[in-house]
């Protein structure tokens, strides 16, 4: 089957978002490289749908984000804020784990008016712990699950939310769709403790870089 399988959606999202993290600590100054790392958080946010609906032990995909999520926030805390901890801002494993639990409850609640609070009290969690992308990440996990069987349904939906409630830069996250279009619903190789691993030692790497 032709298209792109998980494990390239991922290599573009990890790309994408290392040249956004190059120009954040290295050359804040070089819009180009915030441009190009929108493209990473969609991809992010639908992969992270694709493995809770086909993960074997929600439990240990669960427990795995948390563990990375703190084991990320120190290196992310010093290159973004040159702090070993700095409160004010999560990572995106945090993120991605607020929406991860978010879908376990969903999945579990027994009328619409439990669902809905469930996706309201996680996005105001978001905001109480400032994740990265805050509601609107909340909010695309939710749409690409929801939507998920819908191709392009969840497309506009996500697309529209983007248009809606981002900044101008924000905007060229919808080239993210290129690839997410082109998915074909195949893993692909298993490298998932380089996707893991990759986040918090690339920050670290970034900010001994600017320190030296």
């Amino acid at each position: 089957m032709k298209g792109i399988n998980t494990f390239t959606l991922k290599m573009i999202a990890i790309v994408s978002m290392l040249i956004d993290h190059i120009g954040a600590v290295l050359f804040p100054q070089i819009t180009i490289f915030r441009m190009i790392g929108r493209i990473a958080f969609p991809i992010f946010a639908y992969t992270i749908v694709e493995g809770f609906v086909h993960t074997h032990d929600l439990k240990k995909f669960i427990i795995r984000l948390g563990i990375f999520a703190l084991v990320s926030e120190i290196p992310f805390d010093l290159a973004f804020f040159g702090k070993i901890i700095e409160f004010g801002h999560q990572n995106v494993f945090f993120t991605l784990l607020l929406g991860v639990v978010m879908l376990t409850l969903y999945v579990k609640a027994r009328n619409v008016t439990q669902q809905l609070s469930i996706v309201a009290v996680t996005i105001l969690v978001s905001r109480l712990l400032n994740v990265d992308y805050q509601g609107t990440a909340i909010l695309m996990i939710f749409l690409f699950y929801y939507l998920r069987e819908k191709k392009l349904e969840k497309l506009f939906a996500v697309g529209m939310l983007i248009l809606l409630v981002s900044g101008k830069i924000q905007l060229f996250s919808l080239l993210a769709f290129i690839p997410i279009a082109l998915y074909n619903g195949e893993r692909g190789p298993k490298m998932k403790a380089f996707f893991y691993a990759f986040y918090p030692v690339h920050l670290l790497a970034l900010y001994l870089i600017r320190f030296l």
